[in-house]
């Protein structure tokens, strides 16, 4: 029997310039709408919509975390935002992601500046949202939500959650200075071919080289947009696990 796991949030703040709430509703592509608490996609689905006031921290924290350099434009959107468009919704699949990617691309239509995503900490500049929400594929999504931290000894993914799936983590000694390992194998887990649990074993072309040892929580408390609820995979290289014996 599967264990069953809470479906996770997904959370975005997406900084703009709008005067006043009816220029950002009015801005909007059609079939979107706003009401105080909530916004409503064309097919009926809504989400929370929680506009914030410009602090004195979250331009630098933006401009700290984007993957891809936005545009200037972008940046200097962000650097004198009058508002944060929060959105909150359900997660937990790819299909739920890519939903709330169609809410946040409706709000940079309007004027946003771009994305910062509260479960993986990364940002993503408009430009390059809207073109990975029209991508809409898993490699696109796992680009748009998943982070890689490095700490001393070991590399781990962050807000895999938000798509459905545990996060992952390894030693460094496994992974090249691109990470390319382990980029490889969270965009295997998020194509969702085969799940991946303890004792799976991962193959290359040279033959069976890592496995999973053991399912761990993270670091984060239950209520804490980056808590995994699925977990965090460890894998180990299976010449290390020889060497143990």
């Amino acid at each position: 029997m599967h264990e069953t796991f809470p479906s996770p949030s997904i959370a975005f703040r997406i900084p703009g310039v709008w005067a006043h709430p009816g220029e950002l509703i009015e801005r909007l592509p059609e079939g979107f709408r706003l009401t105080p608490d909530s916004m409503f996609l064309p097919d009926g689905t809504s989400v929370e919509f929680i506009p914030m006031p410009p602090d004195d921290r979250f331009a630098q924290i933006f401009a700290s975390s984007y993957r891809e350099t936005p545009t200037a434009e972008e940046m200097e959107t962000v650097s004198r935002y009058s508002v944060n468009v929060g959105l909150k919704g359900p997660g937990g699949s790819l299909e739920a992601a890519q939903k709330m990617m169609e809410c946040a691309t409706a709000i940079i239509d309007a004027g946003g500046a771009g994305v910062f995503i509260d479960n993986c900490a990364l940002a993503h500049g408009g430009r390059d949202w809207i073109e990975m929400t029209a991508a809409g594929n898993s490699d696109a999504l796992s680009f748009a939500y998943v982070s890689i931290i490095r700490g001393e000894s070991e590399a781990h993914t962050m807000g895999m959650h938000a798509l459905g799936y545990p996060d992952l983590q390894m030693s460094l000694s496994d992974i090249n200075e691109n990470g390319d390992e382990i980029i490889e194998l969270l965009r295997y887990v998020c194509r969702g071919d085969k799940p991946i649990e303890v004792g799976h074993l991962i193959a290359d072309l040279k033959g069976f080289r890592l496995q999973v040892v053991e399912n761990t929580s993270d670091d984060f408390p239950p209520d804490s947009p980056m808590h995994n609820p699925f977990g965090r995979l460890r894998l180990v290289n299976l010449q290390d696990i020889a060497d143990s014996n």
